[in-house]
C-alpha cells in the first residue's frame, strides 16, 4: 500500500500518459481540466469511479480523504473511536452501506487503485476527520447536538426506501436540501460543508497550477461548493447520479443527510 504523508499529501505513482484527444477536448484544455466526480460513501459505485478515472488518466487523482482515513480504508482496519459521536456516525454510515452490499468508502479505495493503474499521482485534499467532527460537536449548542443525535439514531433504522426518497429530494433541489440542512444544523453545515469546500478547492487550485489535469473524487454534497470556489478554472462534473446509473443502481445523487458530507 502506498504510504502518504501529512506534509506532502501527494503520492507519486509511475506515470503513463493518455493522449489528450481521449477527453474529446482540445489538447491544451484536456491537460488543464479539473473533473469533479461526485460520490456517496455508502453506494456500490466503485467500478463506475474506476472507469471515470481510467477514461481520463489525469496527472493527479485527488481524494476527499486525510492520511489517517486513507490508511484505514486501504488496510480496512477499524478505527478506535470509543463510545462517541464519531462512533455513532460511523455506525450510521456502515448500516446504510450494508444495505447496498458495500463497505463505507469502497469508492475511495477503487479511486486510489485506479490512480495507480492509470499511472496518476494521488493527492489527499481533506482535513483530519476526527478534528473536523470534534470541532462540530464542540461548536454546537445543546439543541443542535440533540437534533444531530436524534436524526442519526433514527437513521440507524432507516430502510433503503427512505434513503432513496432523500436522494430524490436532494436531486430535485440540491440548494434547498442543503439550505434545510443549514437551518437544522447550522454549525455542522458551516464546518462540515462550507469550510471544507473552501479548503479542498484551494488545494485543487494549487494542484492545478503545478500539475495540470486532475480528477477529484469528492462527496456529491461538496461538488457545488467546490465548483463555486474554482471560478475561472476549467471544470467538468460527473454526478453521483451518472455513476449510479452506470452501475445499474436506481437514479439518484447523494447520500442522506449528514452522510452526504462526511
Amino acid at each position: 500500500m502506498i504510504q502518504p504523508t501529512v506534509e506532502s499529501r501527494l503520492v507519486p505513482f509511475p506515470r503513463r500518459i493518455r493522449p489528450a484527444k481521449d477527453y474529446g477536448l482540445p489538447a491544451d484544455d484536456a491537460k488543464r481540466m479539473i473533473t469533479l466526480v461526485g460520490v456517496g460513501h455508502v453506494f456500490d459505485i466503485g467500478r463506475a469511479v474506476r472507469e471515470a478515472i481510467l477514461q481520463r488518466r489525469p496527472r493527479v487523482v485527488a481524494l476527499e480523504l486525510d492520511p489517517v482515513r486513507y490508511q484505514a480504508l486501504m488496510s480496512r482496519s477499524r478505527r478506535n473511536r470509543g463510545a462517541s459521536i464519531l462512533d455513532l456516525l460511523a455506525r450510521f454510515q456502515s448500516r446504510i452501506a450494508s444495505k447496498y452490499g458495500v463497505e463505507v468508502g469502497d469508492e475511495m479505495v477503487a479511486a486510489a487503485r485506479a490512480a495507480q493503474e492509470a499511472g496518476s499521482e494521488l493527492a489527499l485534499i481533506d482535513d483530519d476527520s476526527r478534528e473536523i467532527l470534534l470541532r462540530v460537536w464542540k461548536g454546537m449548542a445543546v439543541r443542535e447536538k440533540w437534533r444531530l443525535l436524534s436524526s442519526t439514531f433514527i437513521g440507524l433504522f432507516a430502510g433503503k426506501e427512505r434513503v432513496e426518497a432523500e436522494l430524490q429530494r436532494f436531486y430535485q433541489d440540491e440548494r434547498a436540501f442543503l439550505g434545510e440542512f443549514a437551518r437544522e444544523l447550522p454549525t455542522a453545515k458551516r464546518i462540515l460543508v462550507d469550510e471544507r469546500d473552501v479548503r479542498m478547492a484551494t488545494r485543487l487550485r494549487q494542484l492545478h497550477e503545478t500539475k495540470g489535469d486532475i480528477v477529484a473524487v469528492v462527496g456529491q454534497g461538496h461538488v457545488d461548493g467546490i465548483l463555486r470556489n474554482l471560478a475561472g478554472l476549467p471544470v467538468q462534473i460527473v454526478h453521483l447520479r451518472e455513476l449510479r446509473e452506470r452501475a445499474g443502481s436506481p437514479p439518484s445523487t447523494a447520500s442522506a443527510n449528514v452522510t452526504l458530507h462526511l
